[in-house]
């Protein structure tokens, strides 16, 4: 994770001059302004840090769909058959741990000739990936070439981006906060509360390295799983405090 910051800090003290200072081995430029105000020599003062951050979040649900087809002479038994495959397959993934929700099943009956054919599908989403691979050899190891497993389709829950999100934003306001706790010090001054939190952009992009570049060309394609990226920058500003200051 890549983290930058700019720096602006702006010193009103009682004296009247101007100076300005650049620093760029940590990563931020600084430009600090000295000025008289013969009003109020106590004028507020504060750093206004911008900093940004990178986080990546990878899929957390995984979607599989399991197949089943037969045809009868009646439609008595073309549904006996299908539905105790259909049990079969729920009991399944009922005993790894996936609750019902998770579970839709879709049938579908049509009459070819003098047969009647029915299609069923189960839909299972996991959110334990280890779970789904356990499911997939238990059903084609007992239902064998009556079941079709399909390609697992891995996803990201809304719940997973909108903590992803959340993770980009907090960790440019740790960054930006650090930056502001450096300047303050060579400054000799003392890092006050923030006075300001804007999160001025945000972006988010799939990795490159979904790529399928360096794969054998005579081998199957591995379900792969997705990673999303996100970044955000921030503009904080805090108070300063004068270190020499003597609390009464």
């Amino acid at each position: 994770m890549e983290n930058q910051s700019r720096v602006f800090a702006e010193i009103l003290p009682a004296a009247a001059r101007e100076f300005a200072v650049k620093e760029k081995e940590h990563g931020f430029e600084m430009r600090v302004v000295n000025s008289q105000n013969t009003g109020n020599v106590n004028q507020a003062r504060e750093v206004q840090v911008t900093g940004t951050a990178e986080v990546c979040c990878p899929a957390d649900r995984v979607s599989l769909r399991v197949s089943v087809a037969n045809s009868k002479e009646s439609v008595n038994e073309v549904t006996n058959s299908i539905t105790r495959r259909l049990e079969y397959i729920l009991q399944s993934v009922r005993q790894h741990g996936v609750s019902e929700r998770d579970t839709s099943v879709r049938r579908f009956l049509h009459r070819e000739a003098e047969q009647y054919h029915m299609e069923a599908e189960v839909k299972v989403t996991f959110s334990d990936f280890d779970k789904m691979e356990r499911v997939c050899s238990v059903l084609l190891e007992k239902l064998d070439k009556s079941v079709c497993v399909g390609t697992p389709h891995f996803f990201h829950s809304a719940e997973s981006l909108s903590q992803m999100r959340r993770r980009a934003c907090v960790s440019a306001v740790e960054n930006a906060q650090q930056k502001a706790c450096e300047v303050s010090q060579l400054l000799g001054q003392t890092l006050g509360p923030p006075l300001q939190v804007r999160e001025e952009e945000t972006r988010e992009w799939r990795s490159e390295d979904e790529e399928d570049g360096g794969r054998c060309r005579d081998s199957a394609p591995l379900p792969h799983i997705p990673n999303i990226r996100a970044s955000s920058r921030v503009s904080v500003s805090f108070s300063l405090r004068d270190r020499s200051r003597k609390k009464l």
